[in-house]
């Protein structure tokens, strides 16, 4: 099968390069070569290469500066999944697409459910969650994959920030009262492949929908950092 892979460069998207190269012919795009912003141009290369599935972990992920960039956000994260999800329509092909946790306010004491209401808090959360809504309701076979606290050892990410900042030498202070569950870009890719794999006309699919696709187990962010740092052999403080 022809998969065509978004944002090849990124944390997610590079492990999925390798995740999925065994089950077909992987066409994949760095920004550069597929700008999600341009529509016209998303939308004609997705008619050209007519693939049987579509991998969209391309985002705009600035969380904090989204909120001066609200139209950079909502043209990445919400526009350009509704016109792969369109063209996706049209050709029968299957879209798989990331989402975020941001799309909940937070206020939850347990582990949200796909169903429960959402509210974002922020302009992320935001562009996340309208390019959510724009897939279903394209019609096309659709997975969208929520998740949360991504780290990878590329890319920017928290897991990075901490160790930079620790081998800088500098003072480490993170909150300790918001929790979740740190997710490897590399499980991602991992479980994506597994899904994928198990597509055969003896199969019956799941069904489209929101799926949430994270690790088990809950942190801090301070939990996190300290973590990190044992697993690195750093012994850095870390207030919180």
């Amino acid at each position: 099968m022809k998969i065509l892979l978004t944002g090849r460069n990124g944390q997610v998207g590079w492990e999925l390069a390798r995740a999925l190269a065994p089950l077909g012919e992987i066409v994949a795009f760095d920004r550069a070569g597929l700008d999600l912003a341009d529509s016209a141009r998303l939308a004609s290369t997705v008619r050209e290469l007519r693939p049987g599935i579509i991998v969209n972990p391309a985002a705009y992920t600035a969380v904090d500066r989204a909120e001066s960039e609200s139209e950079a956000a909502f043209a990445i994260n919400a526009r350009a999944p509704g016109v792969v999800a369109e063209e996706a329509k049209r050709l029968g092909a299957l879209l798989i697409h990331y989402s975020t946790d941001y799309v909940f306010d937070g206020a939850k004491a347990e582990p949200y459910l796909e169903d429960d209401a959402t509210n974002p808090l922020g302009v992320y959360g935001a562009s996340k969650l309208e390019g959510e809504r724009a897939i279903a309701t394209s019609g096309a076979r659709h997975w969208i994959f929520r998740t949360s606290w991504v780290y990878a050892p590329r890319g920017k990410n928290f897991l990075l920030t901490i160790l930079r900042l620790a081998r800088e030498g500098k003072p480490l202070r993170v909150v300790a009262d918001q929790f979740g569950a740190p997710t490897s870009a590399a499980m991602l890719a991992r479980a994506t492949a597994q899904a994928i794999s198990r597509l055969s006309p003896h199969n019956s699919p799941p069904p489209s929908g929101v799926y949430h696709l994270s690790a088990a187990g809950r942190t801090s962010w301070h939990g996190f950092a300290c973590a990190t740092l044992r697993e690195f052999g750093l012994d850095n403080p870390v207030a919180a």
